[in-house]
């Protein structure tokens, strides 16, 4: 059993655990997820990771409800156990493996959509101990969406928020920020951009067209985790990868990503109907002939 040391209800639907597993942190590298499951008869989720303390023995994951595992996960307090958590799973972050003193001088823009704040961070976080100070952008739909904020400020070299409607730090959309920047004469020579596919998708679009390039995770198609159902297959340029085993992280701007927001949109469906059964329970019945309830 691991056992949840925090919880915490970060901002309208996002929630944040920090869990004991102490082996696991221990070999935690940026850029990697876990996969944790509630109880016996609950699906095995894949979560990236937000934050990890080798020393304490401590992991941090942060999620937002989709389907009926992630509702029934958010309803846990603290002092509660998940039954399973594997991982560190998924080839960690590229930069952990350069020459330090050539990584100081690349200037590094991330870009945070949405929950996808969570798996930046560590990154981040792994960058400035190591000397390196980064441009980071944070975006949210409101203010009241924005996480982890103060968190980021500590290790990010220059933190610009921004929310589509303009409620808190500046207005607009992440790659309207990536556009100003430039405009205002800063040079990225890589971007790391996390969040929900279609954000990750205009961001490519948008840095391809800048000639930055882009890193992204495709951790959004990962269903299974360890490479056997094939949910999270991706085309990158003309090859065949897997999200959880070969990434999450590849070259954005060789992301078939009609093709990944195809096959996404395939679960999302199985997730909704899973939810609805356990909002609804016993009064849930189907009929309608669109949620599955009546087969």
């Amino acid at each position: 059993m691991y056992k949840i040391l925090h919880a915490e209800n970060l901002a309208g639907n996002i929630f944040l655990m920090q869990v004991e597993a102490p082996r696991i942190a221990k070999h935690c590298e940026p850029g990697q997820f876990l996969i944790v499951r509630i109880d016996e008869v609950g699906e095995r989720i894949p979560l990236t990771i937000c934050d990890y303390d080798k020393e304490a023995g401590t992991i941090t994951i942060v999620f937002q409800p989709v389907g009926a595992s992630t509702e029934r996960m958010s309803h846990l307090k603290t002092g509660d156990s998940f039954i399973d958590v594997v991982g560190p799973l998924g080839q960690p972050s590229e930069f952990i493996h350069e020459d330090m003193e050539e990584l100081k001088k690349k200037k590094m823009l991330f870009v945070a959509g949405g929950v996808g704040t969570a798996p930046v961070y560590p990154q981040v976080k792994w960058l400035h101990e190591h000397g390196v100070d980064v441009d980071v952008i944070v975006g949210a739909k409101t203010k009241d969406l924005v996480i982890l904020e103060k968190e980021m400020e500590a290790v990010a070299g220059n933190l610009y928020v921004t929310t589509d409607d303009g409620s808190y730090g500046r207005h607009g959309m992440v790659t309207k920020v990536i556009e100003d920047l430039t405009a205002e004469g800063k040079q990225y020579d890589v971007c790391v951009a996390i969040g929900p596919m279609i954000m990750m998708k205009f961001c490519c679009l948008t840095t391809k067209k800048l000639n930055i390039p882009t890193i992204v995770s495709m951790n959004p198609i990962m269903v299974d985790g360890t490479g056997m159902c094939g949910a999270c297959r991706v085309v990158v340029g003309d090859e065949i990868k897997f999200a959880c085993v070969d990434g999450p992280e590849f070259d954005g701007h060789l992301i078939d990503w009609a093709q990944a927001m195809k096959r996404q949109a395939m679960y999302k469906t199985e997730e909704g109907r899973a939810l609805l059964k356990l909002r609804e329970g016993d009064t849930h019945h189907g009929g309608c002939g669109h949620c599955g309830g009546d087969k």
